[in-house]
């Protein structure tokens, strides 16, 4: 059985009649046919994927530095839109 469905298919006005039904058919084939990975191969290339990842992500050294740094130009940016918003400074509509 195929995932799609008739409403799924997008033919256009211009589809002739039969087509949905052929294109269901050749979706079911293809899906059929296709080709899996024997359970070794996929085993071995989890191991060889897991081996290559680190089991925790480092964190940068400064992490508190950054955020303090990252959360004070935020506000910084947040005041002068406001600023600007309200008709001072250099970002005044004028």
């Amino acid at each position: 059985m195929s995932r799609f469905e008739h409403h799924e298919l997008d033919l256009g006005p211009d589809a002739r009649p039969g087509e949905a039904e052929a294109l269901l058919a050749l979706a079911d084939r293809l899906e059929r046919g296709r080709p899996v990975p024997s359970a070794g191969f996929r085993g071995e290339l989890r191991r060889q994927l897991l081996a290559r990842v680190p089991s925790r992500p480092a964190r940068p050294h400064r992490l508190g530095a950054l955020i303090g740094a990252y959360t004070g130009s935020g506000a910084l940016l947040l005041a002068v839109a406001v600023l600007g918003v309200a008709g001072v400074g250099p970002l005044a509509a004028g």
